[in-house]
């Protein structure tokens, strides 16, 4: 099926065009044509505003939609969250999170991702023990996402210890395998979910798997050409158990045991060494910053200018969903490296956009998004210039204007491979504010 687009600016590699005529073609973009001064005759979609190319949102945790506003009370860090994340991820089911996810990723979609990594570790029943159909979560998160629209890489998560000398507390039951080749063996079973959809591997952290076990899933992710992801020096307590486990740093571990290479994204990277940072440049890494999480969970500020001067690629997420918004993800690499620093323009805004998609949609195994030109995929965002964030921007400078001051209450249109998903800020197909109520309440209990 043939599409045809009209934008009135959209953003190419060359930079930003006016007037820009889009043909596709099932869900590959196969021609582009600026100067196009009126929009074409014919079945054309007209898109006002500035049209960018499709958003990545690098590391989600869906079911912690369920959080927001609920956590904020009184004091604590990020071990105290945990505690109530925990007891949220007590209630899930698969027809539960198939709801929550269902409404979480189509929230993304309306944000302007058009695609997610998915970091899934909630694998079994709360007791431990598998469903009959050992991947039933992970194929809720599947429909869900084909539900919302949006383009999925399932992370599959190994997780199996609850630290360095600790066994697993009950509640963290469900997130285990047991053993790596268990782990190996599920996610082995994953396979023909549906185009819109890669199974990614996951490393929980060098905390929850020990350093034999990375080596198997880092040669089961190579094997089958998988992006491998894991959480890295979040927290400084993660580096002392590390430290004292193995008398080295998280990054030195995942190195040493194979985990290192163009297809590994560490996700955080706050609390790096200097000689971790060059570890992932030559091993060609990314590194997923999540502002919004990183100042909600007190986490702290990671070495953004040292990776970039590095030449390690930098790519954002949503992480525990204390907002959904990839301009203030984008934006806030920059504003918090500004904090760090005490200095203005270390990332440019063409690098953070860069960030919230080429390097995004690369890091989730999907090297053909993330761009306006022919052979990407036709995942698309359309920003309006008619808000009182945009109205009157320098229109010879509109990504800095929409880096650094849209949101997504100014996402008018989102395709996703050629498919209209959201067209005048509404999505085609669900109530986005009513399946949130009501998929929040059914695993927080709230109102009952």
């Amino acid at each position: 099926m043939t599409t045809r687009i009209w934008c009135e600016y959209a953003v190419l590699p060359a930079g930003t065009a006016a007037g820009v005529s889009i043909e596709i073609d099932d869900d590959r973009i196969v021609s582009v044509e600026s100067g196009v001064a009126v929009a074409p005759d014919g079945d054309v979609i007209r898109l006002g505003g500035v049209t960018l190319p499709g958003l990545a949102n690098g590391h989600s945790h869906a079911f912690h939609r369920a959080l927001r506003g609920r956590t904020h009370r009184g004091q604590g860090d990020f071990w105290v969250w945990r505690e109530q994340m925990y007891a949220v991820a007590a209630r899930l089911t698969p027809e539960n999170y198939l709801a929550l996810a269902r409404a979480t990723f189509a929230e993304m979609v309306l944000a302007g991702y058009t695609a997610v990594g998915e970091f899934h570790y909630v694998h079994h029943s709360p007791d431990g023990s598998p469903y009959d159909d050992p991947n039933a979560m992970g194929r809720a998160l599947i429909e869900a996402a084909v539900d919302a629209g949006i383009r999925l890489t399932l992370l599959d998560a190994c997780y199996l210890r609850g630290g360095w000398q600790t066994e697993l507390a009950p509640e963290q039951r469900r997130f285990s395998d047991g053993t790596a080749a268990a782990w190996c063996e599920r996610v082995g079973a994953l396979t023909h979910v549906s185009p819109m959809c890669r199974i990614g591997a996951a490393i929980h952290s060098v905390r929850a798997v020990d350093a034999p076990s990375i080596a198997v899933v880092a040669k089961f992710a190579a094997r089958h050409e998988m992006p491998l992801h894991a959480h890295v020096s979040e927290q400084t307590a993660e580096n002392d158990q590390v430290a004292g486990e193995y008398g080295c740093t998280p990054t030195e571990i995942l190195a040493q045991h194979g985990a290192l290479s163009p297809r590994f994204t560490a996700v955080h990277a706050t609390h790096l060494a200097a000689a971790d940072i060059g570890l992932y440049a030559s091993a060609r890494c990314t590194c997923c910053f999540c502002p919004t999480t990183e100042r909600d969970l007190a986490d702290g500020i990671g070495p953004s200018s040292e990776l970039r001067d590095a030449g390690v690629a930098l790519s954002i997420g949503s992480d525990q969903q204390a907002v959904i918004d990839p301009f203030e993800e984008m934006r806030g690499i920059e504003l918090d490296e500004r904090v760090r620093s005490m200095r203005r323009g270390t990332h440019s805004p063409a690098e953070l956009l860069a960030a919230g998609s080429a390097n995004g949609y690369r890091s989730l195994g999907w090297g053909d998004g993330g761009a306006i030109a022919v052979g990407a995929l036709a995942d698309l965002v359309t920003v309006s210039l008619d808000s009182v964030r945009l109205a009157g921007c320098d229109i010879s400078a509109l990504v800095d204007a929409i880096v650094f001051a849209a949101t997504p209450a100014d996402v008018t249109d989102v395709m996703v491979g050629g498919r209209v998903v959201v067209r005048n800020g509404a999505h085609v197909s669900i109530d986005v504010a009513a399946s949130l109520r009501d998929s929040i309440a059914a695993v927080t209990g709230a109102g009952t």
